[in-house]
């Protein structure tokens, strides 16, 4: 990569992404013995996951073209990695078709794995739920752990929205039905949407001062 882009990857980085706000702060977490989570990686931080064993970086923001991605791109194909994009949103209850990727993408991954967004909070928490549920076999309980404010995930605001999409499968996992029964017979974005209803001081925090995606 040209010096001057390099330049402009890492203001963008910095700068653009509040990535100085990370620069010691990595919001980074062990799921279980083959999976991971934080907040977006620095070029260091995939090298440095790339030495402790990580094969698969999930980037939960999707694809984008921006200096983050191109220099964890590229730091990826430095060290081996394989970087997986993959999109989730941090307020909006997944839809079917998003959580059978997400299940496919679990099936098919190498291991050990790193899964990231932005902050480490929604996105890599729901993800993370979702792993538990469908790779692990958790329970509902256990599961939910990830969306906690130890990782900065604020409940009461729209990323609330990942806690009540969790809440609802509560009763069908009390009769025995499977998670992803629920997801195909059950499941309705719409009405959780519908139904929630979030604080305006907690939507103030997540948009305006902690600025999440």
């Amino acid at each position: 990569m040209p010096e001057r882009r390099r330049l402009k990857n890492w203001t963008d980085l910095m700068l653009k992404d509040h990535g100085f706000l990370r620069l010691s702060w990595y919001n980074l977490h062990q799921v279980s013995d083959e999976a991971w989570r934080s907040n977006q990686p620095t070029p260091g931080r995939v090298a440095s996951a790339a030495k402790n064993g990580i094969k698969t970086i999930v980037n939960l923001r999707g694809p984008r073209d921006d200096g983050g991605w191109r220099l964890e791109n590229e730091a990826c194909q430095n060290h081996g990695l394989t970087l997986v994009d993959f999109t989730i949103r941090s307020r909006a209850v997944p839809d079917a078709e998003n959580i059978h990727a997400a299940k496919t993408l679990f099936e098919s991954v190498e291991y050990p794995i790193l899964m990231h967004c932005k902050s480490g909070a929604d996105r890599a928490g729901i993800m993370a739920a979702l792993y538990l549920l469908l790779r692990q076999s958790a329970r509902l309980d256990d599961a939910l752990k990830q969306l906690s404010f130890k990782y900065l995930h604020v409940r009461q605001a729209k990323t609330g929205l990942l806690d009540a999409f969790l809440e609802t499968y509560r009763p069908f996992e009390a009769d025995g039905m499977a998670f992803m029964d629920w997801v195909d017979s059950h499941l309705d974005p719409a009405a959780i949407t519908n139904s929630f209803q979030s604080k305006t001081w907690a939507n103030r925090l997540v948009d305006s001062i902690l600025r999440r995606e």
